[in-house]
This record gives structure tokens, sequence and C-alpha cells, in this order.
């Protein structure tokens, strides 16, 4: 590698680590001050406030890692190119696509670095964000629930344990209860429905209605069979929506499973499709956000280091505009969830190759 390439590495990484952990602790903090009128009532300890930032750093690194790599790229290379840095390198006989090759493959380790940050830190992180913001709020109950790929786990407001297979909660339904009843010890009744709906009733703000469901009466060893009864034991879907986990809180396996097993069961969720394709999409974009700084450095007549920020910025701010769009759209169903997470990536890579294969040497 030569003296220059290491030169620009060393600057490069330097400034990337940075500007990439200064914007994602500023985001954190604002995000934490935004709510910090719901954290006030909870008298919550200095510990648990700086845990909440520190637990929302990973997502908006992954967020604002592209601008940092744009902004590093932009002011690096615009510098070299005012200082004339480029001519030298011509002069001396080196080519000045070569000079970048390092760059190529640092894009890439920083796109694995990304894909890693959002299947495994981010996820973790969140839940334990949003599990954090409910203790500080004082929501969390005692009557703890787990959620994995559908199933939910969680007891009844009477203490009886309920399992559901598979809850779907835009349309308020639960797929496959189990309810077990106990007497001090013993199993009193078991209780299986094929599906509850939340069904608003007059006078009261709703309660779950079982359909096909089947009653085995242990301690009277009866079996009752009902098309459907209300079941009043069971909180509102607010309560369930608090322990379901969000896209941001699953990996793309975990991800995948369940959006599978909607489907088997006849709910096709294209929110959770696109935030699927999204994960994969998104971390891409960093790699050609350091052949775009590289680039338009290079080709562009102004420089300097304001020059370089704002460019970045302008350029970052069309990008998710865009990219928000596109994932709008396919959650509203316009777009086709995959093409709806691909196409703005793709689009924005093949412009960005194009500009640095025609860099002139």
């Amino acid at each position: 590698m030569l003296t220059i390439q290491r030169l620009y590495i060393k600057e490069f990484f330097k400034l990337m680590s940075l500007i990439g952990t200064s914007l994602a602790s500023i985001f954190s903090i604002l995000d934490f001050i935004d709510k910090i009128d719901e954290f006030i009532p909870g008298r919550p300890t200095m510990k648990n406030l700086l845990l909440y930032i520190v637990f929302n750093f990973p997502k908006y690194l992954l967020y604002l890692l592209p601008v940092a790599l744009l902004t590093c790229s932009l002011f690096i290379f615009s510098q070299a190119a005012r200082n004339k840095e480029f001519v030298a390198i011509k002069a001396a006989g080196c080519k000045l696509k070569a000079v970048f090759y390092p760059f190529l493959i640092s894009g890439v380790l920083i796109t694995i670095f990304a894909f890693f940050v959002g299947e495994i830190i981010v996820p973790d992180f969140s839940r334990r964000s949003n599990e954090l913001k409910n203790t500080i709020k004082n929501k969390s109950k005692d009557r703890k629930f787990m959620f994995k790929e559908g199933t939910l786990w969680l007891r009844a407001t009477d203490g009886s344990p309920v399992r559901i297979e598979l809850y779907v909660h835009e349309m308020k339904i639960a797929k496959g209860l189990s309810i077990f009843v106990f007497n001090e010890n013993f199993l009193r009744e078991r209780i299986e429905a094929e599906e509850a709906k939340w069904e608003y009733v007059q006078g009261s703000k709703g309660v779950w209605r079982l359909k096909n469901a089947i009653v085995y009466n242990i301690m009277d060893k009866k079996i009752n069979i009902f098309p459907e009864f209300d079941y009043p034991y069971l909180e509102s879907p607010d309560f369930f929506n608090e322990g379901i986990k969000k896209s941001e809180e699953m990996g793309i396996g975990e991800l995948y499973r369940y959006i599978e097993r909607l489907e088997r069961a006849g709910f096709k969720n294209k929110k959770l499709i696109v935030d699927m394709n999204s994960k994969v999409a998104y971390p891409l974009i960093n790699m050609f956000m350091i052949l775009l700084g590289i680039s338009l450095s290079i080709k562009s007549k102004f420089s300097g280091s304001l020059f370089a920020a704002g460019l970045g910025l302008l350029i970052s701010i069309f990008y998710w505009i865009v990219y928000t769009l596109a994932l709008s759209m396919g959650y509203a169903g316009i777009v086709e969830p995959a093409i709806a997470a691909w196409i703005v990536p793709i689009s924005f890579g093949v412009v960005t190759i194009f500009l640095f294969k025609n860099i002139k040497e």
C-alpha cells in the first residue's frame, strides 16, 4: 500500500469515528430530551436515564453511519483536490482509481459491520431500551409476558397462564389460544379456542370473544364445546402491544419466521416484509456513500470543509426522503414490499458506480 493510501485511510477512519459517534450521541440525547416529559413523573434515576441514551446509541449509529461516511470522504478528498494532491499522484505515474482501492475494501468491511450491528446489537439494545422506557414510566406490570415469532405467553387478570399461538396486533386477532385455570396448585380447567377477536361492546371498552372453544373441566371430567363466548380476563389489545416486539427488536431470522407464520395463518403483513428487506438493503448504502464522496470530490470545482459538510448533508437528506417515501409506498401496498426496500439503494448504487468508473485517470 502506498504511503498516500495509508494516510488517507488513517484520516478517513479517524474522522469517520468522530463524526459517526458524535452524530449518534447527539440524536440519542435528542431522543431522550423528546421523551423527558414522559419520564419525569416516574422519577427515574440518573443511571436509568443514561442507560436509555446508551441503549439508543447503536440504532442511531446504524442510521447515521452513511452520513458520516459521505461527509468524511467528501471532506478528505475535496481537501486533497484543493491541494492538487491528485495532480501530484498522476504526475508520479500512479493510477488514480488504484489509490482508492483500499476504500472499496473498507466500504465492504463497513457494510458487513453495519449489517452485524443491525442484526445483533440493535435488536437487543432496542428491546432493552423499550423495557427501560416502560420501567421509567411505571408501565411494567406484574403480569409479565413473552413474545417470540408471533407466539405470546402472558398471565390473565385472574392469574391464569395464557398461550397465544399467533397474535396479529394490527387486526386484534389471536389464533390458537390455550388458557390454563388453576385452583390453588391444581389445574381445574383448560380452555382451547381456535381464535379470539377483540369486540367492542356498547357500555364497555370491549371484550375478547373466543370462537370454536373447547372447555376441558378436569375437576368434573367434562368437555364442553362453545361456538363462541366472551372471556373477560384478558387485557385489552393496548396491553398486548406493549409486549410485542417491533421490527427493530427482531433480527432477520426471527422476523422471517414471524412473517411465514402470519402468511400460513392467512395474513400478509406488508410492513414487516418491507422492514425485513430493508434490514439487508440499508447497510449496502454505506459502501456506495464512500464511492460517491470520492467521485464528487474529484469532479467538483468547489472544495473546502464547509462545502463537504453542506453537500454531504444535502445528499443524505435527499436520500432519506426518497428512501422513506419508497418504504411508505411499500407499507401502503402501492409498490411490492421487496421492491420498495431495494429500489432506492440499488438505483443509488448504480449512479455511484457509474460516477466512480468515469473518474478520469
